[in-house]
């Protein structure tokens, strides 16, 4: 009977921590920097570690949303919005830079513009708070204009190319896809400023809600552990059309197309991240980076009060490795 009952609590305890380990639930949208989690999700990387990892598809906003409804345990978002997120109520700490925008996002204008001086007293379409806003006011200030000098029409990102289209403003700021979108959908448009301008102005983030990271450590451990798995299998050059029909599918678009929005990707290696984890006030640094989009959050009354960069930046799980 002894032997029994010990059997039977011990099946009871056992039970108990599976159902404790419930999976860590990622919410991710559609960018290469993020769309290439499809990689280790098809080749059941995460099963390897010992890990179960249920990632949820969402349009961008949509996605932040999701984590501040604490629906998710984490979402890729940009070191910016990270900001913008935890400045309104969803606390979040960004254990991983998957990347930056090294082209893929542009300020595109319909023909007959060729620079942006061209674009003064024009009207402009772009997420106003968002990440392109400050692209945009970047590009802005590259030719001594002040963002008095056009009008801004707010657009979500995913609607601009059709904005572009309608006629309705000069130039749309977007990320690829959209910014591709637009590109083909208007014909003679270019792309007249990109973030290939100012490498590390926007870089692409794991953000993980501070419970779910203290909780599980040991699991985001692994999971930044994949992701280094994932760049070393797309810097190899012999994964390329495996790597791009994966991708490509999640986006649904053709490898070939999904191969463009690749060159405007910047994905880091494990040794670049480790020196984008150092602390600095420049472009270089994910903490000097954040330190400029926090600036132009507080010039553009997009919250109210600075950040404590620090507080949002847990450089261990990749210094770990």
């Amino acid at each position: 009977m002894k032997k029994i009952i010990l059997l039977l609590v011990f099946v009871s305890l056992s039970f108990s921590c599976k159902k404790e380990k419930a999976p860590l639930k990622i919410g991710y949208s559609d960018w290469p920097g993020w769309v290439a989690w499809d990689i280790a999700i098809s080749k059941g990387w995460f099963q390897e570690e010992g890990i179960e990892v249920q990632f949820s598809w969402f349009e961008y906003t949509a996605s932040m949303d999701a984590f501040a409804s604490g629906n998710i345990d984490a979402v890729t978002m940009t070191n910016g919005d990270a900001l913008v997120t935890g400045a309104t109520g969803a606390s979040n700490v960004m254990i991983l830079a998957s990347d930056y925008s090294n082209g893929n996002d542009m300020i595109v204008a319909v023909p007959g513009i060729n620079d942006i001086s061209e674009l003064k007293g024009k009207k402009i379409g772009l997420e106003v708070g968002f990440v392109e806003h400050l692209l945009f006011v970047k590009a802005l200030e590259s030719v001594g204009l002040k963002e008095s000098d056009v009008e801004l029409v707010n657009v979500a990102t995913h609607q601009t190319a059709q904005t572009l289209a309608s006629g309705e403003v000069s130039a749309i700021a977007a990320w690829q896809p959209n910014s591709g979108e637009a590109l083909k959908e208007v014909s003679g448009s270019k792309a007249i400023y990109t973030s290939a301008n100012v490498p590390g102005l926007i870089y692409d983030c794991l953000a993980v809600s501070p419970s779910s990271l203290n909780g599980r450590r040991e699991d985001w451990q692994k999971v930044v552990k994949v992701w280094y798995r994932i760049v070393d299998f797309l810097k190899d050059p012999s994964n390329n059309k495996e790597a791009l029909e994966i991708m490509s599918s999640r986006a649904g678009v053709t490898p070939e197309e999904y191969g463009s929005f690749m060159k405007g990707t910047k994905f880091l290696t494990l040794e670049e991240s480790k020196k984008v984890f150092e602390k600095g006030n420049s472009l270089n640094s994910l903490y000097g980076s954040s330190k400029i989009v926090d600036k132009f959050n507080i010039d553009n009354k997009v919250y109210e009060v600075s950040q404590e960069i620090e507080n949002y930046i847990d450089p261990s799980l990749t210094l770990g490795l």
